[in-house]
């Protein structure tokens, strides 16, 4: 396992923000400036696609209805978050995954955007703000939350536990660090004549859609619709930030990966493999040649995404997580979600019914 812990944001060890340094009036304003929004984000090294411009033109592409917010200082952006509006049949709620983005030890500016989050989902009649910050999980980063007057919610809320790699090693230091196993895989899929093509074409999400409801099959999920899949990759890979990469056999399918590449981070986002997959492993040839090409792009990390703890071998992602671990990634836990509750009747709803939903998914 890397010695280096990934980059992420974190308040810090001495568990106190710093005041802010100005007075200067914080303003705030919804914005269009897809430029400016990327260029901001992408400046953070903890920040993913979770905050992406065209994250969000996927959500608004498929009717929902978006909150993209900036606060400014004498004229410059200080902090960016994006959110999508759930209208969930118990109440309507604000989803604000992986923001906002900001300096968190500038006390004044977290207060002044969380109460932004605040008003944001009052007028959108939300039931609560569901937030999970792109934050190191610590006892300060949890005893803000607190202070900030938010619950942890009983539901998360997009990925709280992943597996990281630290891209500034080679490739040859990281198949050092792989499990054994992991590389006698990697060595077999070479010999065996096993390629690794690509493509951004949105058509091709068709044959990946079909392949996931074979590994849902085997693997006890609840697969996402062929719509869901192909609009999301059609809003990110006009851009170049997202890429399919299909392992094949003799021309036979047997992996393919949905990469997202955004800012620092490439994440895997999605993987699904065949039939012929579960013989003839190729997934470990497709991580390689997506941190090959993250390199290329000068990406820090390669999230292998969500991961679940090592003793909990009951859980359903278990196997999965397993593998992941294989390629010798560092574990970085995330602030779980915490919820800023509007509405304290309905949310009780909320709550009951997502704290009993949690429990029978095992998640």
């Amino acid at each position: 396992m890397s010695e280096q812990k990934p980059k992420t944001s974190k308040i810090g060890e001495e568990s106190h923000m710093k005041p802010a340094s100005r007075r200067t009036e914080i303003i705030f304003e919804d914005t269009k400036d897809k430029d400016s929004w990327d260029k901001f984000v992408t400046a953070h090294e903890e920040a993913n696609f979770l905050q992406a411009w065209d994250f969000y033109e996927f959500h608004r592409d498929r009717g929902n209805k978006i909150v993209r917010r900036i606060a400014k200082r004498d004229g410059e952006i200080i902090a960016a978050y994006a959110g999508v509006v759930e209208a969930a049949r118990r109440g309507r709620y604000l989803a604000i995954a992986g923001g906002p983005i900001l300096d968190w030890r500038d006390s004044e500016l977290v207060e002044t955007v969380f109460k932004d989050m605040r008003h944001q989902g009052e007028q959108e009649n939300c039931v609560f703000v569901r937030v999970r910050p792109q934050l190191e999980l610590s006892s300060d980063s949890l005893t803000l939350m607190k202070q900030l007057g938010l619950k942890k919610a009983p539901m998360y809320l997009s990925v709280e536990y992943a597996g990281v790699l630290d891209l500034s090693k080679n490739e040859e230091e990281i198949k050092k660090g792989m499990r054994q196993r992991l590389r006698r895989a990697l060595r077999k899929a070479e010999k065996a004549g096993i390629v690794v093509e690509k493509s951004q074409n949105p058509a091709d999400i068709h044959e990946f859609y079909q392949i996931q409801l074979q590994t849902a099959g085997r693997h006890d999920f609840v697969a996402f619709s062929e719509d869901f899949l192909t609009k999301q990759f059609a809003a990110l890979a006009p851009n170049e930030e997202a890429v399919l990469y299909t392992a094949k056999l003799d021309g036979e399918v047997l992996a393919q990966n949905f990469m997202i590449f955004y800012g620092n981070e490439a994440s895997y986002h999605y993987g699904v493999s065949s039939e012929l997959g579960t013989k003839y492993s190729g997934a470990p040839l497709l991580h390689m040649e997506a941190m090959r090409d993250a390199r290329k792009r000068g990406i820090k990390r390669y999230s292998f995404w969500g991961i679940v703890d090592e003793n909990d071998t009951k859980h359903r992602f278990y196997g999965v997580s397993q593998f992941k671990r294989g390629f010798g990634v560092d574990e970085l836990k995330y602030t779980p979600a915490h919820d800023i509750i509007l509405q304290p009747g309905k949310y009780a709803l909320t709550k009951s019914i997502e704290t009993v939903r949690r429990k029978v998914r095992h998640v």
